[in-house]
C-alpha cells in the first residue's frame, strides 16, 4: 500500500494548502470520511456496496463532498478497482463515483474566481502516473473479453436500462479508439443507433437520443471509411429525418435543443470529411456534400437557421455554419444556395437575402458571426456569385435610404445591403452599418471588377440641398471616424458592440484599397482621410487591432499608389507618416497588432465542440454566451471578431506588411526623380550668352546638390528610426539598417559610375577629333610632299632643257628661242599655283587650330591634362626640310 499511502498524502497535502482546511470537520466531511471507512473496512459485500452507492450520490450532489472526496477518496477508489475486479457492482460503482467527483456541479453559475473542485481532483488524480494506468488497464480487460465488445453492442437490444449503460460504456470507449470504432461499425452500430433514437422519438426524445448521437460522431469523426460504411448501408435518410420539426414546432426544450445541435454536428462532421492526412479526404467530402443535397438537407437547414427564428440561438447558429460549410467550394451547391427562395407566395424572396436580413436585424452577435460565415463561404472563389451580388447595388432616393428597417422585405440583395451601410447615421449607431460592410467586403475580396463596380457608387448627402453625392468609399471613411465617438441610444459606450464597428470597417477599407489603385486615388482624393488614419495609428486609447489595420490602410495608399500628383504620390504619403508617427512607431503598430489576441490564436474554421451529457446542465452557457463578452476588454480584442477576422484574412495582412515594409525602404532608399544628365545640356546652346550659360549651369549643380541633399536626409532619418526599433523586431531593425546603408552605397556607386561615363564619353569624344585632326595634318603634309616633288621634277626637267639649249647652241645656227623668259614665266607659273595652294592650306590650319584651342579649354574644364593628350601628335608630321634652293 506504499502507492496508496504515498497518493493520499499527497491529495491531502494539496487539497489543505490551497483550501486552508487539512482536517475539515463539516458534516459532508464526516458523512465521506464513514462512507469510505465503510468500503475500506466492511465485513459485509453488501454493506460495502450501499455505502459506494451512497457516496456516489453524495459526491454527484455537493461540491464540498466533491471536496472532501479529492482529500481522502482516491486511494480508497483506486484500491477497490485495483484488488476487487471480479466484484462487478464494486467496480462500477467506483468507476461512478469517480466520474462525479471530476464532473463540475453548476459550474455556469459558480463565481468567476472560485475554485472548482471537481477540477481540482481532475487535477490530482492525472498527477499519478499510476492511477492513469490502472484506469487504463480496465479498459484492456474490457477488450480482452471473448466477443467483449459483441455482448457490449448485443446489450443495446436489452431492457431500457441495460441499453442505457452500454450506451454510455459504448461512448466512452470510442472516443479515441479507432479499433473499438471499426468493430461497432461491422457489428452493426449505425442500424441499432438510429432505430433507438426512432424508438426515443427523434429530435424530441430524452437524453438518450442525445447519447446515441454522440456515439454516431465518435464512430464517423476522422475516421472516412466508417463514414462511407454509414453512405452505402443505410445512408443518411434517418439522420436528415431528426432535423425534420415535427408537432409543436415552436416548443424547443432544452433536450431538444441539445438533440437538434447535436445532430447538426453529424452532418458538420460528414461535410468535414476524413482526417488531414487521408489522401481521399476531398473526394469522399465532395462525395458527403453531394448525397446531403441531393437528400434535401439544405432545405431543413435553411428551415432551422433561417427560417426558425423562434428556435434558440444555438441551434439557429449550428444550421447556419453548417449551411457555409455544405457550400464552401462546391459550386454546384454554391448554385444550389442562390437558387433556394424562402418563405409562401406572395411573401417569398431568395435565401440570400433573408440571411443578409438576420445579419441586418439579429441582436445575437453569435448569429451574426454564423451568418456572415455563410457569405464568406458563398463569396470564396466564387467570382461569378460575387459579380451576381454586386450587380444588385444600386444607391436608392434618400426617401428610401432612412425607411425603417421593416420595409426592406420587398428590396433587392444590392438595395437591402446599401440600406444597411447608410440607415445607422440617423439613430446614433453604426452596428448595423459594420455589419453590413463585413459582407461587402466578402463580396469585393480579389474581385477587381466588383471593386470598380462599387466605386462607381455615389450616395446622395444626408440634405441634398446641402451637398453633392459623395462614393460610398468616402462614406464609410465618416463612419470609421464616427465609431471613435460614437454612443448608444442610452448616452452611454456600448463596449460590447461599438468595439466591433471599426475594425470592420477598416476590414472593408483593406480589403477594397488592396491591389486597387483607383480605389487609392479615389480614397487620397480627400485629404482628411490621411489625417485620420494618422491619428487612429498614433491613438493609445484605441484597440491594438485598430491600430495595425491603420497602419496596413496607410501602407496600402503606399504600395498601391499610381497617382503622379506630388501631393499625394507614395513618397509624400511616407513622408506625412515620418513626420506624423515617426517610423518607429509606425512598424511597431505591426508588431503589436501581430502579438495581439486576435492575430496570434487565428485558426483554420474548426466544427462546433461536441454537447456531451455532462455539459447538459450547462445550457445557458449555449444561449447566452454574450453575457460575459465584455468582462475584460479593456486591453484585449473583443472576443466575436477572432470567427470574423479568419486565418485567410490574418495571413493576407502578414503578407501585405511585408510588402510595406519593403516598399517603405525602397521610398526611402531612391530619390523621388532619377535625374538623366544629358552631355548636351551641359553644351553652351546657340545664341546664349557665356554669363547666360554659366548662370545655367550653376542652377543644375544647385538643384542636383539639393536632391541629393534630400536624399541623404531621408536615408539618415530612416536608418535611426530602424536603429533605434526596439522590442519584438531587433533582428529586423538590424536587417532595415543594413538595407538602407546598403542602399545608400549603391546609389552612391550608381552616381558616381554615370559620372564616369560622362567623363567617358567626353574623352572618346575629344580623341575621336584629335585623330582627325591627326589625319587631316598627314593629309596636308603627303600634299606638301607631293607638290615638292612636282617642283623637283621641274627642275630636273628645265636642268635637261638647258643643256639641250646649250648643244643645240654649239651646234649650229639654229634659232633658239628665249630660253630665260621660258624659264622665269615657268618659275612664274609655278609659284603662283603654289602660294594659292599654301593659302588654302593655311586657312584649313588656322580653322583647325581656333578648334583645338576651344577643346582644350572644355578639357580643362573636365579636368583632363591637354598636354598629355596632346603628347606626341605632331612628331611625325613635320615637314622634310626644303634644301633645295631656287636657281637664278
Amino acid at each position: 500500500m506504499d502507492l496508496m499511502s504515498g497518493y493520499k498524502n499527497r491529495v491531502q497535502g494539496v487539497v489543505g494548502l490551497v483550501f486552508g482546511n487539512e482536517n475539515s470537520s463539516s458534516s459532508e466531511d464526516s458523512y465521506v470520511e464513514r462512507l469510505l471507512d465503510r468500503i475500506s473496512n466492511g465485513v459485509l459485500a453488501e454493506d460495502r456496496r450501499t455505502a459506494i452507492a451512497e457516496l456516489q450520490s453524495v459526491v454527484a450532489e455537493s461540491r464540498a463532498a466533491q471536496l472532501a472526496f479529492g482529500a481522502m477518496g482516491f486511494p480508497v477508489l483506486l484500491s477497490v478497482l485495483k484488488e476487487e475486479r471480479d466484484d462487478v457492482e464494486m467496480v462500477r460503482g467506483a468507476l461512478e463515483t469517480l466520474v462525479s467527483a471530476l464532473t463540475p456541479i453548476d459550474h455556469a453559475k459558480g463565481q468567476k474566481n472560485e475554485v472548482q473542485p471537481a477540477l481540482m481532483n481532475t487535477d490530482l488524480l492525472s498527477r499519478e502516473s499510476a492511477s492513469i494506468t490502472l484506469l487504463l488497464s480496465l479498459l484492456e480487460a474490457i477488450l480482452t473479453i471473448p466477443r467483449g465488445i459483441t455482448q457490449l453492442m448485443d446489450m443495446l437490444m436489452d431492457r431500457e436500462v441495460i441499453r442505457n449503460e452500454a450506451l454510455l460504456l459504448l461512448t466512452h470507449l470510442t472516443h479515441e479508439a479507432e479499433e473499438i470504432q471499426k468493430i461497432l461499425v461491422f457489428e452493426g452500430a449505425f442500424e441499432k443507433i438510429f432505430s433507438i433514437i426512432k424508438e426515443e422519438g427523434g429530435s424530441e426524445g430524452g437524453v438518450v437520443v442525445q447519447d446515441c448521437l454522440q456515439l454516431l460522431n465518435n464512430l464517423i469523426r476522422n475516421n472516412a471509411s466508417n463514414q462511407v460504411l454509414l453512405r452505402e448501408t443505410i445512408g443518411f435518410d434517418p439522420l436528415i429525418s431528426i432535423l425534420k420539426l415535427r408537432g409543436s414546432t415552436y416548443s424547443f426544450t432544452q433536450q431538444k435543443t441539445i438533440n437538434l445541435v447535436s445532430a447538426l454536428e453529424t452532418i458538420s462532421l460528414l461535410i468535414l470529411g476524413g482526417p488531414e492526412t487521408d489522401p481521399g479526404r476531398d473526394a469522399n467530402r465532395l462525395t458527403n456534400k453531394t448525397v446531403l443535397v441531393q437528400k434535401k438537407v439544405l432545405d431543413h437547414l435553411l428551415t432551422l437557421g433561417v427560417e426558425s427564428q423562434w428556435a434558440p440561438v444555438s441551434v439557429r447558429c449550428t444550421a447556419l455554419r453548417c449551411i457555409g460549410d455544405l457550400i464552401s467550394g462546391y459550386p454546384k451547391n454554391l448554385d444550389v444556395l442562390a437558387s433556394k427562395v424562402l418563405g409562401e407566395e406572395p411573401q417569398v424572396e431568395p435565401a440570400l437575402n433573408s440571411i443578409l436580413r438576420i445579419i441586418l436585424r439579429t441582436s445575437s452577435m453569435q448569429e451574426f458571426v454564423a451568418a456572415d460565415y455563410v457569405f464568406k463561404c458563398y463569396c470564396e472563389k466564387n467570382p461569378d456569385g460575387q459579380t451576381m451580388l454586386a450587380s444588385t447595388l444600386i444607391p436608392q432616393p434618400q426617401s428610401m435610404t432612412h425607411a425603417p428597417p421593416e420595409e426592406d422585405v420587398n428590396m433587392s440583395f444590392g438595395s437591402m445591403l446599401l440600406h444597411g451601410l447608410t440607415l445607422s447615421e440617423s439613430d446614433g449607431d453604426l452596428e448595423t452599418c459594420c455589419r453590413a460592410a463585413s459582407v461587402l467586403s466578402h463580396i469585393l475580396k480579389d474581385n477587381i471588377q466588383c471593386k470598380e463596380r462599387v466605386l462607381r457608387i455615389e450616395l446622395e448627402a444626408p440634405t441634398p440641398s446641402l451637398g453633392a453625392p459623395e462614393p460610398l468609399l468616402h462614406r464609410m471613411v465618416k463612419y470609421l471616424a464616427l465609431a471613435s465617438s460614437m454612443k448608444s441610444k442610452d448616452g452611454k459606450l456600448s463596449a460590447s458592440r461599438n468595439m466591433c464597428v471599426q475594425p470592420l470597417i477598416l476590414k472593408l477599407l483593406v480589403t477594397w484599397l488592396s491591389y486597387f489603385p483607383s480605389a487609392v486615388q479615389c480614397f487620397l482624393d480627400s485629404r482628411p482621410h490621411i489625417t485620420y488614419l494618422l491619428e487612429l495609428v498614433s491613438n493609445p486609447a484605441t484597440m491594438v487591432c485598430i491600430r495595425g489595420l491603420a497602419a496596413v490602410l496607410l501602407g496600402e495608399c503606399v504600395i498601391f499608389n499610381r497617382s503622379s500628383d506630388g501631393g499625394n504620390d507614395a513618397f509624400a504619403i511616407v513622408d506625412t507618416i515620418s513626420q506624423k508617427v515617426g517610423l518607429t512607431s509606425y512598424f511597431l503598430k505591426f508588431e503589436e497588432m501581430q502579438k495581439s489576441i486576435l492575430f496570434s490564436s487565428a485558426k483554420p474554421s474548426q466544427p462546433h465542440k461536441l454537447l456531451i451529457r455532462s455539459a447538459a446542465a450547462s445550457m445557458a452557457e449555449i444561449e447566452d454566451v454574450e453575457g460575459n463578452e465584455t468582462s475584460d476588454q479593456k486591453n484585449e480584442d473583443h472576443p466575436m471578431l477572432a470567427p470574423i477576422f479568419d486565418v485567410q484574412f490574418v495571413d493576407f495582412i502578414k503578407k501585405l506588411e511585408a510588402d510595406i515594409r519593403e516598399s517603405i525602404v525602397d521610398v526611402y532608399s531612391h530619390p523621388k526623380s532619377k535625374v538623366a544628365v544629358v552631355p548636351a545640356e551641359l553644351e553652351q546652346k546657340g545664341g546664349e550668352s557665356d554669363g547666360e550659360y554659366v548662370e545655367r549651369l550653376k542652377s543644375f549643380v544647385e538643384k542636383q546638390c539639393s536632391e541629393i541633399q534630400d536624399l541623404l536626409n531621408r536615408n539618415a532619418t530612416l536608418a535611426e528610426d530602424l536603429a533605434k526599433m526596439g522590442g519584438g523586431g531587433p533582428s529586423r531593425s538590424s536587417g532595415g539598417s543594413e538595407r538602407v546603408q546598403v542602399e545608400t552605397l549603391r546609389r552612391d556607386l550608381q552616381e558616381a559610375s554615370q559620372r564616369l561615363e560622362m567623363v567617358k564619353a567626353e574623352k572618346a569624344k575629344v580623341e575621336s577629333e584629335a585623330s582627325m585632326y591627326r589625319n587631316l595634318a598627314r593629309k596636308i603634309e603627303a600634299d606638301l610632299k607631293s607638290l615638292s616633288d612636282a617642283y623637283n621634277s621641274l627642275e630636273q626637267a628645265n636642268f635637261h632643257l638647258e643643256k639641250e639649249v646649250k648643244a643645240l647652241k654649239s651646234g649650229g645656227a639654229i634659232p633658239v628661242p628665249d630660253i630665260e623668259a621660258i624659264k622665269a614665266e615657268a618659275r612664274k607659273e609655278a609659284q603662283k599655283e603654289s602660294e594659292v595652294e599654301l593659302n588654302d592650306l593655311l586657312v584649313c590650319l588656322g580653322q583647325e587650330q581656333s578648334k583645338v584651342e576651344k577643346l582644350s579649354a572644355r578639357l580643362l574644364e573636365l579636368g583632363e591634362d591637354v598636354d598629355k593628350l596632346l603628347e606626341g601628335i605632331g612628331d611625325d608630321m613635320g615637314l622634310p626640310e626644303d634644301g633645295e634652293e631656287e636657281e637664278d
